[in-house]
């Protein structure tokens, strides 16, 4: 972090150790949406609100500690990680990595930052009654998203959604940038497979 960054956040953070309520309203409302995300990707829809809370207080409690050595954004998101980790692990929705192959740098349909190449030509339609079918094919998506294995699901939504960078992605899911890129292929490809059939068949 940048020497005039740190001492910024430095003084921040001795602000809101003094009880400055106003600069606490302006760093929820920063960095909420950021951490919401994390622990939706992570933790899922039903307990996110609920981690987000309780990694508030965490941060709360531990700010007299906090160091300096990252950025308050990637302290806090990191806080919300772990907090979500933790209530997913109680859940017994842990995920193992064993067995992934590196196998997105070789697929034709991505590029080498995982995104697609070029969309399915059946995705987008013209005529009213595929216009109509839009909400069931996102009712489908939707429903075929929960069925990913939890870190595919977490890489997914994390990247779709959270707004961060890789580096900040593989340390929340504690992998290497190279599985990330798995993790977000495999999701990517099964979604692209639901859509195709979705729009060939009518059905999910």
């Amino acid at each position: 972090m940048e020497k005039s960054k740190a001492a910024e956040e430095k003084q921040i953070i001795e602000r809101l150790l003094a009880g400055d309520d106003e600069l606490f309203q302006q760093i929820f409302n920063q960095y909420h949406n950021s951490m919401q995300a994390v622990a939706y990707a992570i933790a899922g829809p039903v307990i996110a609100d609920e981690v987000v809370q309780e990694a508030w207080v965490s941060a709360i409690r531990a700010l007299p500690k906090f160091e300096g050595r990252s950025s308050l954004k990637s302290w806090l998101i990191r806080i919300v990680a772990n907090e979500a980790k933790t209530r997913r692990r109680k859940e017994n929705r842990s995920v193992s990595l064993e067995g992934i192959q590196d196998t997105w740098s070789t697929d034709p349909r991505f590029t080498e930052n995982s995104h697609w190449q070029n969309p399915s030509s059946q995705w987008h339609g013209d005529t009213p009654e595929e216009l109509l079918s839009a909400q069931e094919l996102k009712n489908c998506i939707e429903k075929n998203m929960e069925l990913l294995p939890e870190n595919q699901l977490s890489a997914l939504r994390l990247r779709e959604t959270g707004g961060l960078s890789m580096e900040e992605l593989c340390n929340i899911l504690e992998v290497s940038s190279s599985n990330v890129r798995v993790l977000l292929h495999r999701a990517r490809d099964r979604m692209l497979r639901v859509i195709d059939h979705f729009q060939v068949t009518g059905e999910c």
